[in-house]
């Protein structure tokens, strides 16, 4: 078996790992910060936001919703990365073999 082909899939596997340890921090960096906002309530994020009869408990709402999907985004590519990282694995019991 050609070992470039291990060699490949395996700088996947890390790259992955890589890309979800950036993610989380991210996640979490953006998650704390949004708390700080939301617990001061200012009124430029309404504004920002559009304003108009936008109101804090709907902005609390869709930010969580954000949050759930990106979360869930996150949980996904995990899974491919694991996914991968077992092909790596296989593939160099493989070339050993």
């Amino acid at each position: 078996m050609d070992d470039s082909v291990y060699k490949r899939v395996w700088a996947l596997a890390i790259a992955g790992w890589w890309t979800t340890l950036i993610a989380t921090i991210w996640l979490t960096a953006v998650w704390f910060t949004w708390l700080a906002l939301v617990k001061a309530e200012p009124a430029w994020v309404l504004s920002l936001w559009g304003g108009g009869d936008l109101t804090w408990s709907e902005v609390r709402r869709l930010t969580l919703v954000f949050f759930g999907v990106m979360k869930l985004m996150l949980w996904a590519w995990v899974m491919a990365t694991i996914c991968v990282t077992l092909w790596a694995r296989r593939l160099k019991r493989i070339a050993q073999s």
